[in-house]
């Protein structure tokens, strides 16, 4: 999980370090509570390697419920709550969900609540358990060292949108801990202007942030004992008002309103940030970075 070598100069970096972004000094778990709550996750996701297989036949309802229900259930295993708020989104049709990006709980918090097709780098299929998980569920993997390779991504996103999907993207390109953001890569905008799909923003905090920050060069390993040591987490998904291409026809434009949309949920943002204590210098290459 950690980053090997320079980042490519076009992909995106954030500031955001395991230390001192991911630092928790909040109340903490015992060493048995979080020793079954880190087996207990790990239980939830190896049952649902096993049976993703059988719901393949399911009607597209009762697949996207089993979803739902089996990434809550991780969730809750591993410690973490769930949260809804803000605005009901659409239940059918095509839809780019787009939101911050801080942790790999991200991928399993917004499948909870809008399950669809994950673009993912195409490392995560290699991975092992949730690499094979993550194809048999239609994910979209992108190749972040060719840009080449960026506009048949685009074109695979279109389609799964045009064929009345959801898709959802981390247009920040990188995970960052949740007290500052990123700007919004365009690229993937494209996709909602191919296929005449409305835009979906989502703005995603952890409470605390520390725990669940996966930032930097950090191991999987780490992220999760300090997941499963933490009293406990709450997710929020704060689902905003979706977005027209009516009203932005350009990808860019698209994109800036997104970026504002979820941004302006400024009560969410702690006064005072680790960021104003480190170097401006970007940080190793992120274990979920992807271009856009």
């Amino acid at each position: 999980m950690t980053a090997a070598g320079p980042a490519s100069p076009w992909l995106p970096t954030s500031p955001c370090a395991p230390d001192p972004c991911a630092r928790h000094t909040g109340p903490a778990a015992g060493p048995v509570l979080a020793a079954a709550r880190l087996a207990a996750g790990l239980a939830a996701v190896l049952t649902g390697v096993l049976l993703a297989p059988l719901t393949a036949a399911l009607p597209g309802t009762a697949r996207r419920a089993l979803v739902r229900g089996w990434c809550r259930t991780v969730l809750r295993a591993f410690g973490v709550r769930i949260t809804v708020t803000g605005a009901s989104a659409p239940a059918e049709g095509p839809l780019l969900v787009v939101a911050n990006h801080i942790s790999w709980l991200d991928i399993p918090l917004i499948a909870a609540v809008l399950p669809g097709r994950m673009l993912a780098k195409r490392e995560v299929r290699a991975w092992p358990v949730l690499g094979p998980l993550a194809a048999r569920g239609g994910t979209l993997f992108i190749d972040r060292d060719r840009l080449r390779a960026l506009p048949d991504t685009v074109r695979a996103m279109a389609r799964a949108l045009a064929g009345g999907g959801r898709v959802i993207v981390f247009p920040e390109g990188s995970t960052w801990c949740g007290r500052r953001g990123g700007a919004f890569r365009p690229a993937a905008f494209q996709a909602a202007l191919d296929a005449s799909a409305a835009v979906q923003p989502v703005r995603l905090v952890y409470r605390p942030a520390g725990p669940a920050a996966f930032v930097g060069d950090d191991p999987l390993a780490a992220s999760l004992w300090r997941i499963v040591t933490a009293r406990e987490i709450t997710a929020e998904i704060r689902i905003l008002d979706p977005i027209s291409i009516v009203q932005y026809p350009d990808r860019r434009a698209l994109a800036l309103a997104a970026q504002r949309a979820v941004a302006s949920d400024s009560a969410n943002r702690p006064s005072v940030s680790v960021h104003q204590r480190v170097s401006s210098r970007p940080a190793s290459a992120s274990s979920l970075r992807t271009p856009a």
